[in-house]
């Protein structure tokens, strides 16, 4: 067993320079040995910010190369089956970005060829390290809130105007339920399993969007005696986001604000800085309860961090052999089948079981 395993970048993007090279590299078992680039340009060029690694221009070209032991699939959703079919074939252990694949057949495909090939295959779901969600399992483990009867993530924005780029235009695996609805139903999975029912609300909230991209989406997750709402929206403008709204008999909880490791990471701070991950004391939680016949709101303390560094920390262990991989593909799979029956519920305009 290599005492460091190589790992190659399929992508040079904001996801492999913002979510992935900064964790890779407080990981002592990963180095990073390749990187794949197509098209470099001034002030964006993988050579120039990292000169000691090898430069490919193809994904096909570097997973040929016999000393990557690690591939990082970090292209646009409708690549990610070939190139990690590509890669699990040629003996390589695959991280793919999310969402997993267009389709749960393709993700459930890949699965197989792992399992043949005796190769580790997991999904960069990192938002089960934010901070306030892993506040929120702590109390659902600790029943501070009773009997859950709804849960509601949400992922809203105001951005009234069409960006640029290919995430804003319609493709195989884009669209917001893609994008965000898989970070926001794999929290709900992760912590209450797959749903028996699902009712979808998927379009366009923007006035003028000519390419029918799909901007915005509100899907419901039946459960037995709860409903989870996953909503992300482009039209919501609030001096701060709701995050969570979490409602039980014994009590609910109102949560605002993004966990703030995305914007750490895009200022150059990464996990092992100071204060990396904690999360300001003005924008904990708040806990309502019945206290002496009366509704009671006090602050509820955000949890320390794991980080997101924990994903590349628990692949290097699974790595070694000791636990699983830090996300489970089976798990990755069926949130994309979700996803599939949220965009049927919203074309058919009706409730579909799951």
């Amino acid at each position: 067993m290599p005492s460091q395993f190589n790992v190659g970048i399929i992508g040079y993007g904001m996801s492999a320079k913002v979510f992935h090279l900064p964790l890779i590299s407080v990981v002592p078992e990963l180095k990073l040995y390749a990187i794949v680039q197509r098209t470099p340009k001034p002030g964006d060029d993988a050579e120039k910010d990292h000169p000691e690694v090898k430069i490919y221009r193809s994904g096909e070209e570097m997973i040929q190369d016999e000393k990557v032991d690690i591939v990082l699939v970090l292209t646009t959703p409708g690549t990610h089956y070939d190139l990690t079919k590509l890669a699990l074939e040629s003996g390589k252990h695959v991280v793919v970005e999310k969402p997993f694949t267009p389709t749960s057949k393709e993700a459930h495909e890949l699965i197989a060829i792992a399992k043949k090939h005796e190769r580790l295959l997991t999904v960069y779901q990192n938002r089960r390290w934010d901070v306030d969600f892993l506040t929120l399992s702590e109390m659902i483990r600790n029943k501070t809130l009773g009997r859950i009867v709804e849960f509601e993530t949400h992922f809203d924005r105001y951005r009234p105007e069409v960006g640029t780029g290919w995430k804003t235009k319609p493709s195989p695996g884009g669209g917001v339920v893609y994008d965000l609805g898989t970070h926001l139903m794999d929290q709900v999975v992760f912590a209450f399993g797959m749903p028996t029912k699902i009712t979808g609300f998927i379009g366009s909230q923007r006035e003028h969007n000519p390419d029918g991209f799909e901007d915005s989406c509100t899907v419901l997750l039946h459960y037995d005696g709860m409903v989870a709402t996953v909503k992300a929206s482009v039209i919501s403008l609030e001096s701060a986001q709701l995050r969570y709204w979490v409602r039980g008999q014994k009590g609910s909880y109102k949560k605002l604000y993004l966990d703030g490791q995305e914007d750490e990471l895009k200022g150059g701070r990464k996990p092992g800085d100071p204060g990396f991950g904690v999360e300001p004391k003005e924008r904990y939680g708040m806990l309502t309860t019945m206290e002496g016949g009366a509704p009671s709101t006090t602050t509820y303390p955000t949890v320390e961090p794991l980080t997101y560094g924990a994903f590349y920390t628990l692949f290097a262990k699974a790595l070694s052999g000791q636990g699983e991989v830090p996300v489970n593909p089976e798990g990755a799979a069926e949130v994309i089948r979700l996803v599939e029956l949220a965009r049927q519920s919203s074309r058919e305009g009706k409730t579909l079981c799951v």
